[in-house]
């Protein structure tokens, strides 16, 4: 297929190859997918499935052993750890499950972090942190610290963080694993509003009811990738955007 500019990640025979001592273990073993702009798509997958690994190489945190991953159209699975530490601030938004924001710091402060790390000067920093937090809905918390805030709003301070960049895609690992239930339907639902506002999201994630807020799901077992599905209520939906 083409790299047209709709497809946002392309990965072809994408392998991932791990050595413990004399034995190898295949994590990844010959994946090939695509991502369009502004979709919305889960990873699923029981432990040791490869979905973690898969993860890491979309997220730039980690290169193959072997095949091609292209990311807006560039070709980053042979750039060195320096570029990939670029690529990764300008095009990739992550939000994990333990959240990962600085204890001291307000929680404008840690929106602003990834501003600081592109040399953005401090007025327009603020400004693009605030925007962020108006975002998902925080306009009224961003003098507090982490130990102040709830769980759902820890999480709402890290997806601000992760978009404060205007990234190109949202990589969210796990995102309600620390949440009860009607917060993490409260994330889920901020996830829904941020896709429809255009966002390209990869939710990675072993929970199936999590799974089905995604357009799509590509399930992977034993590194490789099983099946893919349309969600229901996208599936119904489908032709009615069909010219």
């Amino acid at each position: 297929m083409s790299q047209g500019n709709h497809i946002i990640i392309k990965t072809e025979a994408l392998w991932k190859t791990y050595s413990m001592g004399t034995v190898e273990i295949q994590a990844l073993r010959g994946v090939d997918f695509e991502v369009k702009r502004s979709e919305f798509v889960a990873i699923m997958g029981p432990s040791g499935s490869g979905k973690s690994t898969l993860m890491n190489l979309i997220g730039c945190l980690d290169t193959p052993s072997k095949g091609n991953y292209f990311l807006n159209g560039q070709l980053v699975s042979q750039l060195n750890d320096n570029e990939l530490a670029q690529i990764r601030n300008k095009e990739i938004g992550f939000v994990f499950q333990t959240f990962n924001l600085l204890a001291r710091s307000t929680a404008l402060q840690n929106v602003e972090l990834p501003l600081i790390y592109s040399g953005i000067p401090a007025k327009k920093r603020r400004e693009m942190a605030e925007a962020a937090l108006h975002n998902v809905e925080l306009a009224d918390r961003m003098g507090h610290r982490p130990n102040e805030l709830s769980g759902g709003q820890r999480q709402r301070v890290a997806i601000a963080r992760a978009l404060v960049n205007t990234p190109s895609i949202l990589l969210a690992d796990e995102p309600t694993g620390n949440l009860d239930s009607k917060t993490g339907d409260e994330i889920l639902s901020l996830f829904h509003r941020l896709h429809e506002r255009g966002n390209t999201i990869i939710l990675v994630t072993h929970e199936r009811d999590v799974a089905a807020h995604a357009q799509r799901v590509i399930h992977l077992r034993d590194g490789l990738i099983e099946f893919e599905e349309i969600n229901p209520p996208f599936a119904a939906a489908a032709p009615q955007v069909v010219s």
